[in-house]
This record gives C-alpha cells, structure tokens and sequence, in this order.
C-alpha cells in the first residue's frame, strides 16, 4: 500500500470574465471557453493550437524545483497535524538553510520547534507527509553534481521500489493530467487530457494578470454530472506570456475507494531568481486514509526565501 501512500500525497502539485466558446478539434477534442482578450489575441494571429500543446508538455515547473537545488536559500516550514476535530494535535515548525558552495549543496537547521509527539522515539518521522515534505525539501548531507536540466529525467525511473515510487510522485507533482503507470485505481483518471477523461471536464483559457505580469490562465472544473466521478476538482495554471513559463498553479483534488481515499488541495508560486524561476510559496491541505495506514489530516506552509 505504500506506493498509493506516496502517490496520494502530492498527486495533489480572476475576476468576472464575459467567455466565448470555441472549438477547435486539431488541437483539442472538446470546448474550452476563452474571454474576449484571448479570442481577439486568437484572431489577431496568435496560435492557441500551441498554446494547447504546451500547456500539455510544459517542463519549466519541474525545472524550477529542480533548479532549487542550484541555489542558496532560507525555507520556512510550517507543518501542522490535525486531529478528528480540525485542532492541532502535533507539529513542526523549523527554519531551515541551504547553502550552494562548488557543485555541492548542503542545509543546517538554523531554528525547529515541534510538538512531544512529531518524531517517533527513534527520530523518524511518525507521520508519512512529514517524511515525504523531508524528501523533497531536507537533506542531512551534502549532496553534490546535480543540475536541473529536465529532459529525460520526469519519466526516468531508478533501480528498486522507492526509486518507481519518485518516478510516480514526480508525474504526479510536475505534469498533472498525465496517465500514471502503477497508480492503482487513479492512474487513467489522472489523464486529463485523454478523451474519455477530458469529456467529464469545462475548460477556460483567461488573460490575466499574477503578480505584476501578463499571464493566461488554463483552468479545467469538473462538469457538475461528473463531480464524483473524477480526480481533479480543479487544476488552475497561470502561464506566463512573455514565455509560457509557469509562475503559479493551484490543484484541488479527491477521490475515494474502499482502500484509500483523498482530499487534498495545493497552491504553488513561483518568482524569478537572478534569471530563474524557483519556487517561494507552497501552501499544501490535505486529508488522507490508506487501508493499512492511519488517517493522516496535514496542513503544511513553505515559504522560500533567496
């Protein structure tokens, strides 16, 4: 059951606008409404045929994680574990930094607070979306020669379980509306962009602005006769013009069967950094239940400061 543990985890990763309905079926099968800047953007020359096709390939998400290996910076961490009735019953709250020397990486603890209970009396985490935040955010020793140049690496899996469940995880987080291989129950339902998947969807492109830029909005809402019947309540993805480059993307997403369930939602923001794009605010809300695994109900709060 640990790799259903691990994809739930992070598988969840405008104002009033007057929309028109378009449709173009050599470049999405279904409609997908647009407000009246993107159709006259569309009518004026720009192509959103290609617009469409990197919303669906986009890699500059993954590489802004990837890049946060790059770089020196202090983190925030805020992790809060819920009991039945939404009060806090343990948490963590640390002030962490990374420092970027030569080709190597390596973080000290500069503050932690936690509650008796967080760590287990070993010193492992006692709770699954600790230890996964720990993998993804910590590292106890210096790790040196990475990069974060993308291709090839989102789909490449490792040897050994755990190195399959990162390759599942990374699907999950940095390219939403993939099929996922190993993923038992959700797999196909995560394929938002498959036809029998994205039929049960409304989709809008928006211009909007995000933090001081010029930016398109892809949303994708569940019909309301599908509302039980899909993974994703919401997948909202700010995508800077200039570029295409994401600097936001809000998920909201559930599902439940008699060996887990889930309900989780995440907002992500990302900001320019000395010519790239990191992440600096990651917000996560998620409620969980694995058949052999206690209820998990976690809110965490990231803050990245460079």
């Amino acid at each position: 059951m640990k790799q259903i543990v691990v994809a739930i985890l992070f598988i969840i990763f405008t104002g009033s606008h007057s929309v028109a309905q378009v449709t173009d079926s050599s470049i999405f099968q279904f409609p997908i409404q647009m407000d009246e800047v993107v159709v006259k953007a569309a009518h004026d020359g720009w192509d959103v045929g290609e617009f469409i096709r990197r919303v669906k390939s986009d890699t500059t998400f993954y590489k802004a994680f990837r890049s946060l290996h790059l770089v020196s910076y202090t983190s925030n961490n805020d992790i809060k574990v819920l009991d039945d009735d939404g009060k806090i019953d343990d948490s963590l709250f640390s002030i962490t930094q990374q420092t970027r020397s030569g080709n190597c990486r390596s973080m000290k603890v500069l503050s932690e607070k936690t509650s008796p209970h967080f760590y287990k009396r070993n010193g492992d985490y006692r709770y699954y979306t600790a230890e996964l935040y720990a993998y993804l955010f910590f590292t106890k020793e210096p790790v040196c020669n990475e990069d974060d140049i993308v291709a090839g690496n989102l789909y490449a899996k490792g040897e050994g379980v755990m190195e399959k469940h990162k390759c599942e995880l990374k699907q999950l987080i940095f390219n939403p509306g993939s099929k996922i291989e190993g993923v038992p129950f959700i797999g196909n339902k995560a394929a938002l962009f498959e036809p029998d998947v994205a039929k049960m969807y409304d989709f809008k492109l928006l211009s909007v602005g995000f933090d001081d830029e010029d930016c398109y909005l892809f949303q994708a809402f569940p019909k309301k006769e599908y509302a039980h019947d899909v993974v994703y309540n919401e997948l909202s993805t700010w995508f800077r013009k200039s570029d295409y480059a994401i600097v936001a993307r809000n998920y909201s997403l559930s599902y439940h069967t008699l060996f887990f369930d889930f309900d989780v939602t995440m907002k992500v923001r990302l900001r320019n950094v000395n010519g790239k794009l990191l992440p600096s605010v990651i917000h996560y809300n998620g409620n969980w239940h694995a058949i052999t695994k206690g209820r998990e109900r976690v809110r965490f709060n990231t803050t990245i400061t460079y």
